[in-house]
């Protein structure tokens, strides 16, 4: 009995927090950990929802169509018995995500570092900037930027009519030609620094002046104070932006929808793993092998944002002196 009325007790004292928490639980339960829970459940089945009473557990089945063409496979036997044929297009998509991933994020974060320090000086109209510079983070997602940025870049677009004004012939359709498509969305990507750039002013802003003033007068440069002052204390809001943006570079979809045309661009040069992953959902509605996709992306972005943390100890510094 005692344990009783200690739970009662307990539950009278935090009644009124599990009130206010109720919300928030409801939509953890309802709206992300029951549809990860189910998405996982899926992968492991042949799941199409236009014929739901025909869906059958397959096992790995759907990984195995995943990665079947690093072993050979054309095609292979499910669980069930059923013949099916292995993806593609499914390394092909994870080529040009992580070509996009490891070129974006290092040129956005450099990019962004550069004009933090230009924003830290003692200038003029310096709030103008800041506020000019972060327009392009709060637009870069939109369906309207994209649309805009595949028509600057197409073969009669304003980026070659200046070119071609300083001279310059037979320049190609820079969105439809495969060895470039992809590079205006990387272009696209650091164009929307206005994130990165903030949260580095801000680690900026917490360095103390004296280190500078110290290293001065023992006769370091400006290039000396960067590496062995501004990058070391600085290096806690790299780790942040860095693990942000990777995350987020892994999730385009928007951006490369729009310019790749919908259907991954000329010799799939744009076919990003999360457009691959909604044609086979949405498309083909095989939302059994796209929810295995989205599982597959998550233990991708896991796995890379662990090793990045164990690699912090290395290259972090918290002013501890470790």
């Amino acid at each position: 009995m005692s344990d009783s009325h200690a739970v009662v007790r307990f539950l009278r004292r935090n009644a009124a927090g599990y009130l206010f928490l109720a919300p928030w639980l409801v939509g953890f339960f309802v709206l992300t950990l029951y549809p990860m829970i189910y998405s996982l459940w899926l992968s492991f089945t042949n799941y199409n929802f236009t014929k739901p009473d025909a869906m059958q557990w397959i096992g790995f089945g759907n990984y195995v169509k995943m990665f079947g063409s690093v072993f050979g496979l054309s095609q292979f036997t499910a669980a069930t018995g059923e013949a099916m044929h292995v993806d593609r297009h499914y390394m092909k998509s994870l080529s040009v995500t992580f070509t996009y991933v490891f070129a974006a994020v290092p040129l956005k974060l450099t990019f962004a570092l550069g004009v933090a320090i230009l924003m830290s000086q003692k200038l003029r109209w310096v709030p103008f900037y800041r506020a000019v510079y972060y327009i392009p983070t709060l637009l870069g997602g939109s369906v309207a930027i994209a649309v805009l940025w595949r028509k600057l870049f197409e073969k009669d677009g304003l980026v070659n009519a200046f070119l071609g004004a300083l001279g310059f012939t037979d320049l190609p359709g820079w969105i439809t030609n495969p060895r470039y498509a992809l590079w205006t969305l990387v272009l696209l990507a650091v164009w929307q620094f206005g994130s990165s750039m903030i949260i580095f002013l801000a680690g900026l802003k917490q360095i103390p002046q004296e280190y500078y003033e110290a290293a001065s007068v023992d006769g370091a440069n400006k290039v000396h104070q960067f590496f062995f002052i501004t990058l070391p204390l600085l290096s806690p809001v790299i780790l942040f932006n860095l693990v942000m943006q990777m995350i987020s570079a892994f999730q385009v979809f928007t951006q490369a929808y729009i310019i790749g045309g919908g259907g991954g661009g000329v010799l799939n040069s744009t076919l990003f793993y999360t457009l691959h992953l909604y044609i086979q959902g949405w498309t083909y509605y095989e939302m059994g092998y796209a929810s295995a996709m989205a599982w597959v992306l998550l233990l991708i972005i896991g796995a890379l944002t662990a090793l990045i943390f164990r690699s912090s100890r290395f290259w972090v510094s918290y002013g501890t002196g470790e």
